[in-house]
C-alpha cells in the first residue's frame, strides 16, 4: 500500500489524518481543553475557590479561608464521633451476644445433664417393672414462630433483612482528620496565618474578585499572579516571590522586612493548583468524550 500525504484527497484509502481532520471539524472524537478557568488562582481557598478573607496555609504550602477549613475539620470530627459512636456501639453488642451465647451454652449442659439422669432413671425404673416417665413428654413444637424465631424471620421487602445480606464488621475508626488536597494529616494548630500586602488602594472598599491585580511582594513591589511562584515566610506570613526568596533571603536567611533569624522550614512554598478536573500540579488538561466517527 502506498504512503499518502497529509492533503491527499484523490485516493480510496481513508488516512488517519484525514480521518482527524474530518472528526475535528464535524465534532466528533474525543475532545481536549485547556483554559484558565480549570485553574484557580494563587490566593484564592481551594475549598471556596474565592479570594481568602482571612488566609490560612498549611506546612505543605495549600492556602486555605480560615472559616473554610475551620468548617472542614469540624465536620470530619462530627463524621469520626459517630463512627466512633456506632463502633462502641457494635462492641456493645458483641459482648451481649456473646454473653447469651455463654448463657446458652450452660442451659444446653444442663439440659443434656438432665436428660441423661432421665435417661438412666427410667432404664432403672424400666428393668425394676416400674411404669415409664417417658410417655409424659411432650414432643417439641415444629412452628418457625415459636421459642423466638419469630424474631429472626427473613424479610424479603427490606434490603438489611435479606437472608443473602450479611451484616458488615465496622473497623475502627481513625481519628486523624486528613487535609482535602494534600491527603496529610491536618491540625488546627498547624495553620499558619497569612498576610497579602494589596496593590491596590487600601481605601478603595470594592471586592477584591473583580481585581485582576491584588496583591504585590511587600519586598520588591512586584505584583503577584497565578504564573508567578510565591513562598509564605512563616515568622509573619507575609508572602513574597520566589525571586525574592532566591535573591535576597537566602544570602543571610534573614527576614527582609523584620530582620529576625530564619530557617528553611519557615520558608514555605505557595501551592498552586487546579480545580474541577484538574489536578494540583499535575495535568491541567481536560479530555471530553464525543460520538466516534466510524469509517
Amino acid at each position: 500500500m502506498t504512503r499518502h500525504s497529509k492533503n491527499c484527497t484523490a485516493s480510496s484509502v481513508y488516512s488517519y489524518n484525514e480521518k482527524k481532520k474530518d472528526a475535528k471539524a464535524s465534532g466528533y472524537g474525543s475532545l481536549k481543553l485547556l483554559g484558565k478557568d480549570g485553574v484557580k488562582d494563587f490566593d484564592c481557598c481551594s475549598l471556596s475557590l474565592h479570594p481568602c478573607r482571612n488566609p490560612v496555609v498549611t506546612p505543605d504550602g495549600h492556602l486555605f479561608d480560615k472559616e473554610a477549613i475551620f468548617e472542614y475539620i469540624i465536620s470530619k470530627k462530627n463524621e469520626i464521633s459517630q463512627k466512633i459512636k456506632e463502633y462502641e456501639k457494635q462492641c456493645k453488642k458483641d459482648q451481649r451476644e456473646l454473653a447469651e451465647l455463654g448463657e446458652a451454652e450452660n442451659r444446653s449442659r444442663v439440659e443434656n445433664f438432665l436428660k441423661t439422669e432421665a435417661a438412666v432413671s427410667s432404664a432403672s425404673q424400666a428393668a425394676q417393672g416400674g411404669p415409664s416417665t417417658s410417655a409424659g413428654k411432650s414432643g417439641s413444637s415444629v412452628s418457625n414462630m415459636a421459642s423466638g424465631l419469630d424474631k429472626k424471620l427473613p424479610s424479603f421487602w427490606i434490603p438489611s433483612l435479606t437472608p443473602g445480606n450479611k451484616e458488615t464488621k465496622l473497623q475502627k475508626p481513625d481519628k486523624t482528620v486528613f487535609c482535602p488536597i494534600s491527603g496529610k494529616p491536618l491540625k488546627i494548630k498547624d495553620l499558619i496565618d497569612v498576610k497579602f500586602t494589596l496593590a491596590v488602594d487600601p481605601n478603595d472598599k470594592g471586592a477584591l474578585d473583580g481585581k485582576r491585580e491584588r496583591y504585590k511582594c511587600p519586598v520588591t513591589g512586584d505584583i503577584l499572579r497565578n504564573n508567578v511562584p510565591c513562598a509564605v515566610l512563616r515568622p509573619t506570613g507575609d508572602v513574597v516571590t520566589k525571586e525574592c526568596v532566591e535573591k535576597l533571603i537566602k544570602k543571610d536567611m534573614l527576614h527582609p522586612l523584620t530582620g529576625a533569624k530564619l530557617s528553611e522550614k519557615d520558608i514555605i512554598p505557595l501551592q498552586r493548583g487546579g480545580t474541577g478536573f484538574t489536578t494540583a500540579n499535575d495535568q491541567l488538561m481536560s479530555k471530553k468524550a464525543r460520538p466516534v466517527l466510524q469509517a
